[in-house]
């Protein structure tokens, strides 16, 4: 692939992972991870809370804005830190052991629900496009959970070369699908069927619910920092598979709901499960479902495919600090850290079988949105605390751009607590049971000094 080894005989780093990744690689798992589920269910929920398409595709830009920014961002510190584990290891060098052990504890816990998730989502698909029985959603989803596993567990090259190939198969599809809706559709009638309404209940608690759907969508746009000290010259090539990768998110969501807008009104799409479906039922007919269907099972093998890689390598990165056991550090010839996969695997194999997944997802988006906020900080501090440290990318328009992302995580922030106050409580209840924890793992094994 683009992505050959620059050691062909695979000689591994001191921490036993191989610098084997380039920038074809960053942007197809950043990519791959972002555009999924999302994209296909969210448009009906935005459309519901904002009824004018120009207020729908403008807040659809608007998030593309933020996400940009928190590239723009974290690009400066996935550069002076290339090391695998993403916003673990962050926050370990800003703010210390335990700001790293809760963000990294939080954000693999909450990797692996979301994970479990969304490899129950792509059974449903596949039940709907092949036309199963739905008591066989479950059992598909372990088994491609165990598989996806397995098909990883040789090497870093299988692994990213199927994460190439579904990514650019995924984009494809997409585009085709664009392409015939603006073909079939009608662009002059954009912005011409909005829907009566309160425009100042709209305006507020309205568009707080459509730009959380609309966030929640774009997440994953930070795919490439899990694999920091596997990609080829870092300092170049993880800003650039951010920027892009993030810039093609953003390409891909405005022409989606574009084109969307050319073929059903913004009513038609309002409180619709997965509007893409009923804009191709116009366009294809009765055959339209299935496309979307078959589309929208694509895109979701390359959405599991990138979490199957990136949630190990936040265990990795905590057991190599010495914040969890030695085993769970351990990586095979090929650049897989094995032990950190099956622990991943089998804890979403456990939430499959418990059935525990919504219930986790509540608590612990907590975390997961915390963590953004966390880590634009994180630039802040070390800016002050490290001015000469080496940074091969320096944030442009610093400290707008940051603090326009740091404000937009904790306007996202607040919006969830006030949305999920039942589930924020439970997430504060579970970071205080952490600090024990940490204080166990530290007698146990002491951490690894920082900076190292």
């Amino acid at each position: 692939m683009g992505d050959a080894p620059a050691n062909p005989g695979g000689a591994a780093k001191p921490g036993g992972l191989l610098t084997v990744l380039g920038p074809a690689f960053g942007v197809a798992v950043v990519v791959g991870g972002a555009v999924g589920v999302g994209i296909l269910k969210q448009p009906g929920v935005v459309a519901q809370h904002l009824s004018d398409p120009w207020l729908f595709l403008g807040a659809w830009v608007a998030g593309g804005i933020y996400v940009l920014l928190g590239a723009i961002s974290v690009s400066e510190l996935a550069a002076m830190n290339p090391k695998s584990g993403a916003w673990y290891v962050y926050t370990r060098r800003a703010m210390g052991e335990y700001a790293g052990f809760v963000t990294g504890w939080g954000h693999w816990l909450g990797l692996c629900s979301g994970a479990a998730w969304i490899y129950l989502q792509l059974a449903t698909y596949a039940v709907h496009l092949f036309d199963l029985d739905s008591k066989y959603a479950y059992p598909i989803a372990l088994v491609i959970a165990i598989g996806l596993a397995a098909s990883h567990w040789r090497s870093i090259h299988r692994a990213g070369r199927i994460q190439e190939v579904t990514t650019l198969l995924k984009g494809l599809a997409f585009l085709a699908l664009v392409a015939v809706f603006f073909w079939k559709g009608n662009p002059a009638a954009l912005g011409s069927t909005a829907m009566p309404g309160n425009m100042d209940l709209l305006l507020a608690a309205g568009a707080v619910i459509a730009v959380q759907a609309i966030l929640q969508t774009y997440d994953g746009w930070e795919g490439a920092i899990y694999f920091g000290e596997e990609v080829r010259d870092p300092g170049r090539n993880l800003p650039r598979s951010l920027i892009l990768g993030t810039l093609a998110i953003v390409a891909i969501y405005l022409l989606v709901n574009v084109s969307l807008l050319c073929v059903l009104s913004i009513g038609e799409i309002a409180g619709h499960d997965m509007a893409i479906a009923r804009a191709s039922e116009v366009v294809f007919g009765s055959s339209g479902g299935t496309i979307v269907y078959a589309v929208a099972t694509l895109s979701i093998v390359a959405a599991c495919n990138a979490g199957t890689l990136q949630t190990p390598r936040v265990l990795f990165a905590m057991s190599r600090d010495r914040l969890f056991f030695p085993q769970a550090a351990h990586v095979n010839s090929g650049g897989t850290p094995t032990t950190s996969l099956a622990l991943t695997t089998i804890a979403i194999v456990f939430f499959l079988i418990t059935g525990t997944i919504d219930e986790l997802l509540g608590v612990l988006a907590f975390f997961l949105v915390a963590n953004y906020s966390l880590v634009f900080l994180a630039l802040f501090v070390l800016r002050r605390n490290e001015p000469n440290a080496l940074r091969p990318f320096r944030v442009w328009g610093y400290p707008w751009t940051p603090g326009l992302a740091l404000v937009g995580s904790l306007f996202y922030l607040g919006s969830s607590i006030w949305m999920d106050t039942k589930n924020s409580l439970y997430a504060v209840a579970l970071l205080g049971l952490s600090l024990p924890l940490y204080g166990l793992l530290r007698l146990i094994r002491r951490p690894r000094p920082l900076h190292t």
